[in-house]
């Protein structure tokens, strides 16, 4: 192998390779593949997981802020990986929020509070205030 690389959505991984037999070189890529994870909604509904789902949303949350699309998407598979070892292929919609929030909270407060907002279902500007000075004092 010459070369590793993410791509930008960081859900593969572009390699740059060459053959030990005639030394010409070539491109693979190899993209990560969750199968079989289902999503348990709180109504109790169940859906299979959607990575892209998951990608817009904290995206959206990290509009215009400092973080790439790269970042976001190490981000998401972060939090999969996490949660994939705690609780196999069936995974509840309440874990994936909070597992989101836990690393936004370390690299951006303003994404976080975005997020938050969202998942919380923030109903008034007092739920705003209180989340941001708890960012203070969990600091």
């Amino acid at each position: 192998m010459v070369d590793s690389r993410l791509n930008r959505e960081g859900n593969s991984i572009r390699r740059r390779r060459e053959c030990l037999e005639c030394g010409h070189r070539f491109t693979t890529t190899e993209m990560m593949v969750r199968e079989g994870i289902v999503v348990l909604k709180q109504d109790g509904r169940r859906e299979d997981f959607d990575r892209e789902k998951l990608v817009r949303s904290v995206r959206a949350a990290c509009h215009k802020r400092p973080i790439n699309a790269e970042r976001i998407g190490m981000l998401v598979d972060d939090v999969m990986d996490i949660l994939e070892a705690r609780h196999e292929t069936d995974i509840p919609s309440s874990a994936i929020g909070e597992g989101v929030m836990v690393q936004l909270r370390k690299i951006d407060h303003v994404a976080y509070v975005r997020f938050a907002s969202v998942y919380k279902e923030f109903r008034d500007v007092s739920e705003f205030v209180s989340e941001i000075k708890g960012l203070d004092r969990k600091e």
